[in-house]
Order: structure tokens, then sequence, then C-alpha cells
């Protein structure tokens, strides 16, 4: 398997590591850094963090105080994830930073609103409206082959990038949806790139100046798509069926988390995993990608602009459902998990 791992440039490391959520507290949605069991709310640990508090004063803190200054901290470190990446690495600094100080105190003694356990939130998508998703077909040469098609060699292929739409994101942890077209329901476990910066005609030397980081996305696939016209066999409408397969609401589970590219500095490297009902279906890496990270952000900034927020989920490996005729029905559960990232678990319902 090391014999596929790209030969690549990789991002410094920086002072503090971080995994990025976006949470649900009273309706609604916020940026966290998690770490351990708990959630810090980046926004407003800012505003603790401006107040020069130590340790010993911490606990006696006037929460309405950080809440009138939170209003000014906006700015400088948002409080959502889309406004968070559009700061850049500005925003990667002070959250760095706030981290660094904040995770000094004693949990107990933090001010309302600063620090939440997992189990007092509620887990979204860490971008719950990416502008673009970018995804790859046949990015794995094992997964081309198991499809019985021929992999004709990296030489002769240029990355085939399709777009999902938005609708079909949902978080860890809530249902993929079978629906009423639904026929025959397969799974994709896949590394997702998020970008960090406004760019086109990027170079791969540049390339990882404009990644945010990682995540875990299922690019669920319908493989049989229920068409009511009675139509002509064509290979244009297989085509159209497959893609419109892509597109259905919930067909995008994304999580947990966004984990900062300067966690993981060989993203083509990394163990990758997909279990139904704790029964392995997908086991391998990251460095098997035909195309690596560099590449695909060339190719794509090539044919559009790529902006904060947008995600390029770069293609799965062999092991999917239609390879064997199995498939996704009600009361499964589907787990992915990728080394470094996290384990992305969602049910499958009827919708």
């Amino acid at each position: 398997m090391l014999d596929f791992i790209h030969n690549i440039q990789h991002p410094k490391p920086a002072k503090q590591n971080m995994k990025l959520v976006t949470y649900e507290i009273n309706g609604g949605d916020r940026l966290g850094a998690w770490v351990g069991g708990n959630i810090f709310d980046l926004n407003a640990c800012y505003s603790l963090y401006l107040t020069g508090v130590n340790r010993e004063r911490v606990g006696k803190i006037d929460s309405e105080a950080l809440t009138k200054m939170e209003e000014k901290t906006r700015k400088e470190l948002p409080a959502c994830m889309m406004d968070f990446l559009t700061l850049g690495d500005e925003a990667i600094q002070r959250a760095n930073k706030v981290l660094q100080r904040i995770t000094e105190f004693p949990i107990k003694d933090m001010p309302a609103g600063t620090v939440y356990e997992l189990s007092q939130i509620s887990l979204k998508a860490p971008i719950p409206l990416p502008g673009k998703i970018l995804c790859l077909a046949g990015n794995y040469a094992e997964h081309i082959r198991e499809g019985g098609r021929h992999f004709p060699g990296k030489e002769k292929m240029a990355p085939r990038i399709f777009m999902k739409p938005n609708t079909t994101i949902i978080a860890d942890g809530e249902p993929i949806l079978i629906p009423k077209k639904g026929n025959k329901i397969d799974w994709e476990a896949e590394l997702v790139v998020v970008i960090g910066k406004k760019g086109k005609y990027i170079t791969q030397d540049e390339a990882y100046d404009y990644v945010a980081g990682y995540t875990i996305m299922n690019d669920v696939s319908e493989r049989e798509l229920i068409v009511e016209a009675d139509r002509e066999p064509s290979e244009w409408n297989k085509f159209f069926d497959w893609l419109n397969g892509k597109w259905m609401d919930s067909f995008g589970p994304m999580g947990p988390c966004l984990v900062t590219k300067e966690e993981i500095q060989n993203p083509h490297n990394l163990a990758l995993k997909l279990k139904v009902n704790n029964e392995i279906k997908q086991n391998s890496n990251t460095g098997a990608m035909i195309f690596s990270i560099p590449e695909l952000i060339e190719f794509a900034s090539r044919l559009m602009t790529l902006e904060p927020g947008d995600i390029i989920s770069t293609g799965t490996p062999s092991g999917v459902g239609s390879s064997t005729g199995t498939f996704l029905k009600p009361g499964d559960i589907v787990e992915i998990e990728i080394e470094k990232v996290g384990v992305l678990k969602n049910p499958i319902k009827a919708e």
C-alpha cells in the first residue's frame, strides 16, 4: 500500500491542533473546538481570553459581561464556521491562542456559554451548507475495477468531478433516508478536503495553502433510479440516472468534525474503513488515490473559483455494495472511520 503514497509537500505544523465543529445549542448553530469530551465555543472563549483573566479569577467573570464582549469579537473570531473559514489563517491563529490559554482553566470554573459537554449539545455537519460539493468518480483503481471497468492508468485519465446539492448534507447520527424513488442504496466512504481560501488556477505547489482541513463524507448513491417515463435505453440516460442518484436528500452525511490541516501532516496515508452493522465492507488507505489532493485542487480550480467552505470529496475505494449486490435497508447502521479524522455514523430509515 505504501507504494501508492504520493510524494507531496505537507503543511507546516502549528502550535495547536484543532478539531472544529458546528454545534447546535438553544436553536442556533455555533462554532466550537472539540477537546477531549468537551466543546469549547470559540467566539465566547475569545471574549473570555480578551479579558486577560487568570486561573484564580476565571470563576468570577460575569457571563453578562462576556455576552456584551462577544458582540464586539464577532468580526475577529466569528461564531459560525463559514465566517471563520472566510477569515482564513488569521482566524486559525487567534483560535490557537485562545485554546492554548482557555484549556488551562478548570472546566467547572468556566462561565456559562463557553464550554459544553458533548451530551449537552447536538453536533451538526461541520460545513452545514457548503457552497460547492465536488465529488470524484473513480479515484481509486480498485473501485474502478470492482465495477467491471478498465483502469487505463493515471497517465490516460483526468479527474472525473461531479457535484452534489447541499441538501444532501446531514450530520453524524442523523438518518440516511431511503427515498421513494430509491431502489438500490449504496455506501461510499470518502476523505473530504475543506477549502479555506478563495483561489483560481491554483498550482499543486500552492494547493495546501488553500486547504483548511479534512472531514469525512459518505457519498451515498442510488444505483438503480426509479424513473416512471417509458424511455428508450441509452448510455445518455444511464449516465444521468447515475448522476441523479447522487443528489437525493440526506445522501451526503458529513462529520463529525473538521480536523485542521496541521493535525494531518500526510492526508495520503490514512487508514479508511466502512462498516455496515459492524461488518467491514471497505478497508483501504487514502494512499491508494489515483489523483492526489494537490492534483485535484489544481484541476478543479481550472474549472471554477474555489471558495472557503467548498468541499472536495476525494473518491471511494473498493467494497461498495453494488459489487456484491448488497444494499442498505431500514434499520442498518453505516459507520465510517478515517484515521486521525474520526468516526461518522448514520442509521438508515425509509423516507
